[in-house]
C-alpha cells in the first residue's frame, strides 16, 4: 500500500483527505491511501517518515510551508525562488531516505487566475507574507503582474492594511488573500481593509476554501466584484501533487 498524507496544524479545515479518498475510489486506485497527520512542530518529521516505510508523499499546509525547507534534501529551482514548499516526495533507495520538495500551489494559483487575465497581468495586492504568499507572488509575476505585499506588521517594501487607500485601490485589479483569516472555524474574520473602497472592476481571490465563500469574498461580492474561491486552486494543486508523486523523472 502506497501512503500519502497532509502535515500541518490544525487540520480541521482541510479537504485534502476527502479529495484524495474520493479520487482513489473514482479512479479505482486500490493500492493507495491518504491520511491527515496533524503535527504541532516538525522536530520529529524525519523520525515519522522513517517509521512509516510505505509513506511516499506528503502535502504541507500552514504553518510549515517555509519551515519545511530545513528538512528537505533536494529542491527544484522554482522552490528556491518561492521560498516555500507544499509537496514532499519521499524516495527510499538501499535503506537511505531522500526528501524532495516541490510547490504545487503555483499551478493552482495560475489555473485560478489566468482565465480572468488572458492577455497580460496588471496590478495585484497580496494579503499576507507567509508560505502561500511566496507562491502567489511567483505565479503572478510569471503572468506579468506587478505585485504589492500587505501585512499587519510594517516591513521594508510591504504595505500595512491601514495604508491601503483609495489611490492604491484604484490602481489595483486583483486582490489575493493568502492569510488564514476567514478559515473554518473562525469564519467571520477577514482582512482589515476599508471594503467601501472596493469597486466592480476588482477581482478578489481567497486561498481559503473552507468555507468556499469567505467573509472576504462575500464583502467583495456585495460590492459587485468578481470573486474566485480557493476550491479551484485546491483541486489544481492536488492534481499537480499527484503528478509529482508519480513522475519517475522527479
Amino acid at each position: 500500500m502506497r501512503k500519502f498524507g497532509l502535515i500541518g496544524y490544525p487540520l480541521s479545515h482541510s479537504f485534502s483527505k476527502k479529495y484524495f479518498t474520493e479520487k482513489f475510489l473514482r479512479e479505482k486506485i486500490s493500492d493507495c491511501s491518504y491520511e491527515n497527520y496533524p503535527m504541532e512542530n516538525l522536530t520529529r518529521l524525519k523520525e515519522f517518515i522513517s517509521a512509516n516505510p510505505e509513506l511516499c508523499g506528503l502535502n504541507i499546509t500552514i504553518p510549515f510551508k517555509k519551515e519545511i525547507l530545513n528538512y528537505i534534501d533536494v529542491t527544484e529551482q522554482q522552490v528556491r525562488e518561492i521560498g516555500a514548499v507544499n509537496v514532499l516526495k519521499i524516495k527510499r533507495t538501499g535503506g537511505k531516505i531522500q526528501i524532495c520538495g516541490y510547490n504545487s500551489d503555483v499551478t493552482g494559483i495560475r489555473d485560478s487566475i489566468k482565465p480572468f487575465f488572458p492577455d497580460k497581468g496588471r496590478n495585484a495586492l497580496i494579503f499576507g507574507t507567509g508560505g502561500s504568499s511566496g507562491a502567489v507572488c511567483y505565479a503572478l509575476k510569471k503572468l506579468g503582474f506587478k505585485v504589492s505585499l500587505v501585512s499587519r506588521i510594517k516591513k521594508p517594501g510591504v504595505l500595512t492594511y491601514q495604508e491601503i487607500n483609495s489611490k492604491i485601490m484604484d490602481n489595483t485589479d486583483l486582490i489575493v488573500n493568502t492569510t488564514p483569516l476567514g478559515m473554518f472555524p473562525d469564519i467571520t474574520s477577514k482582512p482589515e481593509i476599508d471594503y467601501n473602497l472596493l469597486k466592480e472592476k476588482h477581482i478578489l481571490f481567497d486561498l481559503v476554501y473552507n468555507p468556499e465563500i469567505t467573509s472576504f469574498l462575500m464583502m467583495g461580492k456585495q460590492r459587485g466584484c468578481k470573486i474566485v474561491t480557493g476550491l479551484k486552486m485546491l483541486y489544481s494543486q492536488a492534481e499537480r501533487s499527484w503528478e509529482i508523486w508519480n513522475d519517475v523523472n522527479l
